[in-house]
């Protein structure tokens, strides 16, 4: 059972920072060797989903959820991560879950976009996505636009 925070970029704190950054780089970075600018500005006007193991502990899942009007017209999910050690457990489903009913909360009627990195795109659909474009190459890896209907 993962134990949730949802917070806006001013409320994540400084750990909570530090450890969202850290799994982004661990797995986007190093694991996937995509060297590119993280931290990209959109940060700041995001939700931030983080999902830690037992009371609180390790950061083992985390996303955002860029506000409507930064990179889409809709809010959009991305920076999707499960630490390693976290995967074929279930912690990638119930980030989405959470990020989904989280969306659902805060913009209640509104559809959802997400950047998939295009060997994702069953997993996202299992979530209601559907492609919603031709596939293109972002940090040498392919992608698909997916869009959640309302």
């Amino acid at each position: 059972m993962l134990h949730w925070t949802w917070s806006r970029f001013d409320e994540l704190g400084v750990g909570n920072l530090h450890d969202a950054l850290t799994l982004r780089a661990r797995v986007f970075v190093l694991e996937q060797s995509c060297v590119f600018q993280d931290p990209d500005g959109a940060d700041r006007q995001c939700w931030h989903l983080l999902g830690r193991g037992r009371e609180g502990g390790v950061l083992l899942s985390y996303l955002r959820v860029v506000d409507p009007g930064v990179k889409f017209t809709e809010p959009s999910i991305g920076r999707v991560v499960t630490a390693p050690e976290a995967r074929g457990a279930g912690a990638g489903r119930a980030l989405m879950a959470e990020g989904l009913q989280r969306c659902l909360n805060t913009w209640p009627g509104r559809g959802i976009r997400l950047s998939a990195q295009a060997h994702l795109e069953r997993f996202y659909g299992e979530f209601g996505f559907v492609r919603a474009g031709e596939a293109y190459v972002e940090d040498d890896i392919p992608h698909i636009e997916m869009w959640r209907a309302p």
